[in-house]
């Protein structure tokens, strides 16, 4: 697995660690468990970094020294992939020829590396978009920046390269044939999963110990507060304006909802975030709401679960997500969803059931379904038991399944097929033994 511009060691909710991380590291996990060998290379981000990390039984993260190990934005990783790819094949040079069977690469960087990689090695390449540049930039924030041309092309060729792309949703698998011109017989749906053993209703402490009452006792929240959770990186994208100007408009509706209200924002900057650190908390003073919004930084993922259950309901306003895999790991805690209809939160979301889902980002809209839960605690209750069900079917074993059967599947076609070219003409397999 190649992984250039985020380690799966890095904490999610931070810098440009998110889902994507959490993706690779239970993928991971679970093909090393059902027999997949795994080695993970990613950008090292310190000197201190050991060559290699075993992250689980059979799942190996390598760093590869390639640029600055700090202060290098993923904007300018571009620059640097040559480097990357350059300790990606010495590593590989130490082992006997044929050693990696398969690659497979996440977000447009890494499928650059991936690409040569399995060229020159002789074996398939698999790639995991995560997100994509025409999305994003259909669906931009109000101040954020839209991706490259750069991006876009790259995109674009590794599509052409790719022996198989994997999708998250059947929506994001329309997206790579309706921007990309994907080949269809070249494009498999495979949902991610949650961490059912994480995530729950009833926590770690046993029985009664990881109920709702017992989340608040834990981080200090009243018993009987409403609990809006907004658990992400602090960008546009993400959109964590959208809640506070909601919970202003619910409290211009509502005053004396002030006295039992409680925002917790869990999180830190990111992305073009990272320009102006302070201007979630500086929005909240201005809206006149700071007193009820509670700051906290990004946790591992035990603590992240105590705020799922903590949380009345889980707000994920968000302009783009290719799946959205917080949403299930809050649902998963038995926890409600208000989210935007965007990407593959619709397939994460059961509207009307698990949460809502609202078309667009009109903070009234947002304020409307928030409404709705803060006057009846029992709409709460009620979503909550229905989204830990739904949560329930979507474990991380069956995607890893699911995946090992993309790998098999990409293997076979490799050996006995027409492996795509960049250029989008054929190019002759050659044989796996030279």
């Amino acid at each position: 697995m190649l992984s250039v511009h985020t380690s799966p060691l890095h904490q999610p909710g931070t810098g440009d660690a998110g889902g994507m991380n959490v993706y690779i590291v239970e993928l991971a996990r679970r093909l090393a468990e059902i027999g997949v060998e795994v080695e993970v290379f990613t950008r090292a981000t310190s000197a201190a970094l050991p060559p290699a990390v075993e992250l689980a039984p059979g799942v190996l993260v390598r760093h590869v020294a390639a640029g600055p190990y700090e202060g290098l934005a993923k904007e300018d990783l571009p620059a640097q992939l040559c480097a990357f790819t350059h300790g990606v094949m010495q590593a590989e040079a130490s082992h006997r020829p044929g050693y990696y069977d398969l690659v497979h690469s996440h977000y447009w960087l890494s499928g650059h590396v991936g690409w040569l990689a399995a060229q020159r090695w002789g074996v398939p390449l698999v790639h995991a978009m995560h997100t994509m540049a025409k999305v994003k930039n259909a669906a931009l924030a109000a101040g954020d920046s839209a991706e490259p041309p750069a991006r876009v092309i790259g995109e674009s060729q590794i599509v052409r390269a790719a022996d198989r792309l994997v999708a998250n949703t059947d929506d994001e698998a329309r997206d790579l044939l309706h921007h990309y011109d994907a080949d269809p017989a070249r494009v498999a749906v495979v949902r991610p999963g949650v961490n059912l053993d994480v995530f729950r209703p009833d926590g770690p402490d046993g029985p009664g110990g990881g109920t709702r009452a017992a989340a608040r006792a834990a981080l200090g929240l009243p018993r009987d507060a409403f609990v809006p959770l907004f658990a992400g990186r602090i960008q546009p994208l993400k959109a964590p304006d959208v809640l506070l100007r909601a919970v202003a408009l619910l409290l211009d509706r509502d005053p004396a909802l002030r006295e039992r209200l409680v925002v917790p924002v869990v999180g830190g900057p990111s992305g073009s975030g990272l320009a102006k650190p302070e201007a979630l908390q500086k929005l909240a003073a201005r809206l006149g709401i700071g007193d009820v919004v509670r700051f906290a930084p990004p946790v591992a993922q035990e603590s992240l679960a105590r705020w799922f259950r903590a949380a009345s309901v889980l707000v994920m306003p968000s302009y783009s997500e290719s799946f959205g895999l917080v949403a299930l790991e809050a649902q998963a805690c038995g926890t409600p969803v208000v989210a935007a209809a965007v990407g593959g939160l619709p397939v994460a979301v059961r509207d009307g059931v698990t949460g809502y889902l609202v078309e667009g980002h009109d903070p009234a809209d947002y304020a409307a379904a928030l409404g709705r839960l803060a006057a009846d605690p029992a709409l709460s209750a009620r979503m909550g038991a229905a989204a830990a069900g739904h949560a329930a079917g979507f474990g991380w074993d069956a995607a890893a399944r699911a995946t090992a059967d993309v790998y098999a599947a990409a293997v076979a076609g490799f050996r006995h097929g027409v492996r795509p070219r960049a250029d989008g003409g054929p190019g002759r397999l050659r044989s796996p033994h030279g």
